[in-house]
């Protein structure tokens, strides 16, 4: 069966040349493996990722769909970070998604995994910011953490050492006899892994000895800073961000970790509590004030775009949306910097494709 190429028909006897022949690879693989049964290539954009970018990610959907009829609304799935990579990365055609939305910036090992199934040219852009966010119900109120006192709470061997503590007294003498209870992300989400960079792992490091030991054993480091305690004392909430909302608004002594924007639109019911004296707000992730700010992105097939309709008015949809005030704002999304705004519309203008140089 001859298969159309997204830039013209490929016929019997022709020779692309060295330097164009891993492009037009691509091409043909997306192109062929849509053929099958007289199947057509997927009419419709599919994204996978991210729980915290799933809200904004589906707003950007509808706006496309309702601008433009004759366009399907992009399939947006909440899948988390972590899973969506692997769906993203499993290789080039319609059964493979075009986006990838995640809540942190995509590791090296990823970008390796993607290469070796033939996802080769990936596009960056950074689509705005948020926070992982701390909260209590209202009534609950405040309760001061600091980066040392969730890492002693949540870690599964503080410092080298089991994890006993029960109470957030037992964390720090100068906090309440509550017990120790925190709805949050799986291992898969993103947020769970922001959560471990931004504020497990700085924690850890402030005892001298494991600060050292990042250098001398990073394995070790990583695994005595990021691994969670799996005795009840931190639930695994599934990538659903609403979950944990209901879960601590029933329980009072109950924290939930999740992205900001859960908590900006659930200020009524919710308190944000305060990371190293920081309250998590608009203002303190914008400036980073606040220790748990982050970047959101989206990652983009370039082998796709011109064969999925509608693939390319998706993504230039996203930088017509992140502005001060624009819908996504309202949504509860943190804008990004001008300069980082300028550098991702000038990504979604010219589409350089990613390097593994600037990933680790």
């Amino acid at each position: 069966m001859k298969a159309d190429l997204p830039t013209g028909r490929f016929r019997s006897g022709q020779r692309a040349s060295r330097a164009l022949f891993p492009v037009l690879a691509s091409a043909l693989t997306l192109a062929l493996s849509g053929c099958d049964s007289g199947d057509v290539v997927r009419d419709q954009v599919r994204a996978v990722g991210s729980s915290t970018v799933y809200p904004f990610a589906k707003a950007v959907a509808e706006e496309l769909a309702r601008s433009d009829s004759t366009l399907k609304s992009p399939i947006i799935e909440s899948t988390g970070t972590g899973a969506g990579m692997k769906l993203f990365c499993a290789g080039v055609g319609p059964q493979f998604p075009d986006i990838e939305d995640a809540s942190r910036r995509m590791k090296k090992s990823e970008f390796d995994e993607c290469a070796r199934n033939g996802v080769r040219d990936i596009v960056e852009i950074e689509v705005g910011l948020d926070g992982v966010a701390f909260a209590r119900s209202q009534a609950g109120g405040d309760l001061p953490l600091t980066p040392e006192r969730v890492y002693r709470a949540l870690a599964k061997n503080p410092y080298g050492h089991p994890n006993t503590a029960r109470t957030w007294h037992d964390v720090d003498p100068a906090m309440p006899s509550i017990p120790i209870l925190v709805y949050g992300p799986p291992s898969t989400s993103g947020t769970r892994d922001a959560l471990k960079e931004l504020i497990l792992t700085r924690g850890c490091d402030s005892d001298p000895a494991m600060k050292a030991l990042a250098t001398s054993d990073p394995a070790r480091h990583g695994t005595i800073c990021g691994e969670v305690r799996e005795d009840g004392a931190y639930v695994d909430a599934g990538e659903n961000d609403n979950l944990i909302v209901q879960k601590i608004e029933a329980n009072s002594d109950a924290i939930g970790i999740f992205g900001y924007s859960y908590l900006e639109q659930n200020a009524d019911r919710l308190t944000g509590l305060t990371m190293s004296s920081v309250r998590p707000s608009y203002a303190t992730i914008a400036d980073f004030s606040y220790p748990g700010a982050r970047p959101l992105y989206i990652y983009v097939k370039k082998a796709h775009l011109r064969a999925i309709p509608g693939l390319s008015a998706y993504v230039t949809e996203w930088s017509r949306m992140w502005s001060k005030g624009g819908t996504l704002a309202r949504l509860g999304m943190v804008i990004a910097p001008d300069d980082v705004l300028a550098g991702s519309a000038r990504k979604v203008a010219e589409l350089p494709s990613l390097s593994s140089a600037d990933l680790k």
